[in-house]
């Protein structure tokens, strides 16, 4: 299974997890992952200047873990996002993290 196809099946995953562990239903968050693909989401989301709903949602629960941003930072998907992506991400979840 190549990189990008894999990311997008572990967005997926992360959709599944929140739902099962959290009983968070991230509906908009599928339905964009469905439409588009899992990488591509990413990207829109590591653009905003911003944390999405989802994430702070996640982070209200203690589950910064089942965020896309944790996904992007993950050793297997490093080839998939710039330096300066996965710098941006980190900050954001560094920045919750202390919170």
């Amino acid at each position: 299974m190549d990189l990008r196809k894999e990311f997008h099946k572990d967005m997926l995953a992360i959709y599944q997890n929140a739902k099962k562990e959290c009983g968070y239903n991230a509906t908009r968050f599928l339905q964009m992952v469905a439409s588009q693909d899992g990488l591509t989401v990413a990207n829109s989301f590591i653009l905003r200047s911003q944390p999405t709903d989802g994430f702070t949602t996640l982070w209200e629960m203690g589950r910064l873990d089942l965020t896309v941003e944790a996904l992007v930072l993950k050793p297997k998907y490093q080839d998939l996002f710039s330096d300066e992506e996965r710098e941006k991400v980190l900050e954001l979840l560094k920045r919750y993290d202390d919170k």
